[in-house]
């Protein structure tokens, strides 16, 4: 691999860490520890159907000007595997 490969890597992780975290901040940390007024889903659970809404836009065409959809599937994946590691 070269070098310019590996610091692509760890700049594009780095970025999406902290936007996470700039995002997380601003949604009250909702994706990994949700209020559960309604829902009693499992963490896991609440963020797949979280993916499966973003791609059901998606595949609809329908998704919201000014959201950056690589990102929030990415963003998404990154949360549930938090998730999954928490789970155990």
């Amino acid at each position: 691999m070269s070098k310019q490969t590996q610091d692509d890597i760890i700049r594009v992780t780095k970025a999406m860490g902290e936007f996470l975290v700039e995002k997380n901040k601003a949604y009250g940390d909702s994706a990994l520890d949700p209020v559960r007024v309604f829902s009693k889903a499992k963490t896991t659970e609440q963020i797949l159907v979280r993916l499966d809404d973003k791609l059901s836009r998606l595949k609809k065409g329908q998704e919201y000007l000014g959201d950056d959809d690589i990102v929030d599937l990415i963003g998404y994946l990154f949360l549930l595997m938090i998730a999954k590691e928490r789970e155990f």
